[in-house]
């Protein structure tokens, strides 16, 4: 299954990446994130609990950041496994300068099995569209509340 997601945030490429690199950020800003830690550069061992639509359950998996290219592009890759299923996914992030702002581009591919499966991929389409977008749009509030108003 394809997905792509964009997001509009109304601050420097800068900024945005910082934000998206940082440990305690993204722990805070992925949807249902119990736990992320480092286990080596780049590599996030994680665990999500997820409630959304058909996807209720927890999973625990390996998140990787790599191909970085500061402050442009990166390639994040993840696996996780729990009760309802497995997902694989793979994304590329590219940030784009734009006029207020930047635009976030997310393309990405993820796989399913088991009960995630068999939910249909325009279901679960929808559904990682909306992480995607609560993820996003959690980063951006930690951005607003860390600049100097």
């Amino acid at each position: 299954m394809r997905i792509e997601v964009r997001h509009p945030f109304s601050t420097s490429r800068k900024v945005v990446w910082k934000f998206l690199q940082d440990e305690e950020v993204l722990r805070r800003s992925l949807p249902g994130c119990r736990k992320l830690e480092e286990v080596s550069e780049g590599v996030y061992s994680a665990e999500l609990g997820l409630n959304v639509g058909p996807v209720k359950g927890m999973f625990t998996g390996e998140v990787k950041l790599s191909e970085l290219r500061e402050p442009e592009s990166y390639r994040l890759t993840m696996s996780g496994k729990g009760k309802p299923g497995e997902i694989r996914g793979d994304a590329r992030i590219r940030l784009e300068e734009a006029e207020e702002g930047t635009v976030l581009i997310c393309n990405a591919e993820a796989h399913v099995t088991g009960v995630l499966a068999s939910v249909g991929q325009r279901v679960m389409g929808s559904v990682a569209k909306l992480i995607l977008s609560q993820f996003f749009k959690a980063v951006e509030k930690e951005i607003r509340h860390s600049t100097p108003k």
